[in-house]
């Protein structure tokens, strides 16, 4: 394929700096989303605006052909940001520490490139997805009904890795990325003075005990071969140093490489919660706040865009071997609903940058030429070349 225009990828580069500086809750995206879509027009795309609340769509169609949809998230994080640049959040305690600005940017890259040289016959659906961190914004797209109101064959998106050299990529079959699951345990004893912890029933003690036996679950109950991790994050007990307390309460997350391993960890935990506190004379429950799905990748999804990855300046190296993270990303959702791919775009320059969700995180905007060409990659590659007819 062509290199990207230099005066694109630059243009690019402020958009991103200019989101960055600028960030956005999930649902609470009004700029941003003013922003896209004021660009968007500026593409002589089609804008639909309003999806999920501040999601954006973007149609580019060129003729009859298959269509297919690629996606950006574009909210921010409640993250306090650490740098100092000319970009830095002018939002106290809210910043783009996940790349989303990237993401975005690199989009609307591609749609400024795809609409100027239509090299494909189809239609390219540009989705920029409200509240991917917390709140589900692709849950809420596809339960508003987004692939039937723009049926598509496939649906794409990539996410910026940490981690994973500039010029790599990875796309596997299968699962991406795991499930995500909070639980909020409560263990209710009976309170007594600290010095008599014969005459209550102390919840700490089977909060203790409960802590680490969650743990053999993914280590005895579940197979060597189910990826699944148990965190019990948070604990709260107690109000004077002298009391044993009525009460306990324990939470934390589950995450999980499939929906069998999901479900039995999720059994066995319900279980150890209400089994093991009883010979302590204690009571316990568990509530479930349910989260994304496994990202799953398709085969035949992740095979082309990996097959698109190859044909792009700058990517030097393709896996599609690596192992899953077991982070979680609500890109699942569509994944659920319609065949595509998810990929992970290698983000670390010579010298490595902050992990994603760390205060002194920024968006490598070396990503930007490669995200983009591997986007316009995919649709000239997936929606084909037109076709010239020559005149006699």
């Amino acid at each position: 394929m062509r290199s990207i225009p230099e005066e694109i990828i630059h243009q690019a580069i402020i958009w991103r700096r200019e989101i960055h500086a600028r960030p956005e809750i999930g649902l609470q995206e009004f700029h941003t989303s003013a922003k896209i879509s004021s660009l968007l027009r500026e593409f002589d795309l089609e804008v639909h605006t309003g999806i999920a609340g501040t999601g954006v769509m973007g149609v580019l169609r060129n003729g009859e052909g298959p269509a297919i949809a690629l996606r950006a998230d574009i909210d921010a994080l409640p993250i306090q940001e650490n740098n100092v640049v000319d970009w830095c959040s002018t939002s106290p305690g809210t910043m783009h520490a996940c790349g989303h600005d990237g993401h975005t940017a690199i989009l609307l890259g591609a749609a400024r490139y795809l609409s100027q040289t239509r090299a494909f016959h189809g239609t390219v659906y540009f989705i920029f997805q409200p509240a991917e961190e917390n709140a589900g914004g692709g849950r809420l797209m596809v339960e508003e009904g987004i692939f039937t109101r723009f049926p598509v064959s496939a649906v794409y998106a990539l996410h910026n890795w940490p981690g994973l050299p500039v010029g790599e990529v990875a796309v596997s079959a299968g699962p991406m990325m795991a499930s995500q699951d909070n639980f909020f345990i409560t263990l209710t004893g009976v309170g007594c003075h600290a010095a008599m912890p014969e005459k209550g029933a102390d919840p700490v003690l089977a909060g203790a005990h409960l802590i680490t036996a969650l743990q053999t679950i993914t280590t005895r109950r579940l197979s060597p071969l189910d990826s699944a991790v148990i965190s019990v994050t948070q604990l709260q007990a107690g109000e004077a140093i002298n009391v044993v307390p009525q009460t306990m309460h324990l939470s934390g997350t589950l995450r999980c490489l499939s929906q069998a391993a999901r479900t039995r960890c999720q059994t066995l935990m319900a279980e150890y919660v209400e089994q093991l506190a009883r010979p302590f004379g204690v009571s316990g429950s568990i509530r479930w706040e349910y989260g994304y799905p496994v990202t799953v990748n398709h085969a035949q999804q992740a095979k082309i865009l990996a097959d698109a990855a190859r044909h792009v300046p700058g990517i030097t190296q393709v896996h599609t071997q690596l192992s899953p993270s077991m982070a979680a990303e609500d890109f699942a959702y569509f994944l659920e609903a319609c065949p595509g791919a998810y990929l992970w775009l290698g983000a670390d320059g010579p010298t490595p940058g902050a992990a994603l969700h760390n205060p002194h995180y920024d968006f490598n905007d070396q990503l930007i030429a490669p995200g983009i060409g591997l986007w316009v990659s995919l649709v000239e590659r997936s929606l084909g070349p037109v076709s010239v007819t020559s005149e006699d």
